[in-house]
């Protein structure tokens, strides 16, 4: 968001310059109606496409963050299989080398 200030206001400076290199130059004209509503239609604009540009930009973030949450919980859940796994395990081995005992009465 910041490079897109940064670029409006370069792109300002330059339609400000190009306008201050006419030969008929004068701060009145600048504030005459055709010339107000140019500026005000440029400005709309760059709001309007700013603001597509912020939506999207922070719709694939928002994006992102749900797929690095999910990456994490299916982690966090293999992790817990793992461990259920191996203590399934170690109560077979159990049971295998001791098959008088009863693993209910641990």
């Amino acid at each position: 968001m910041k490079n897109l200030h940064f670029i409006g206001f370069l792109l300002l400076g330059l339609a400000f310059l190009l306008y201050y290199m006419l030969p008929e130059f004068s701060v009145v004209k600048l504030f005459e109606p055709i010339n107000l509503m140019g500026i005000l239609a440029g400005i709309g604009i760059g709001l309007i496409i700013g603001g597509i540009v912020g939506y999207v930009s922070k719709g694939s973030a928002l994006k992102e963050e749900q797929r690095r949450k999910e990456l994490q919980q299916l982690r966090r859940e293999k992790e817990d299989l793992e461990r259920q796994a191996a203590e399934l395990a170690r109560q077979q081995n159990l049971t295998q080398n001791n098959p008088n005992e009863n693993p209910q009465n641990y």
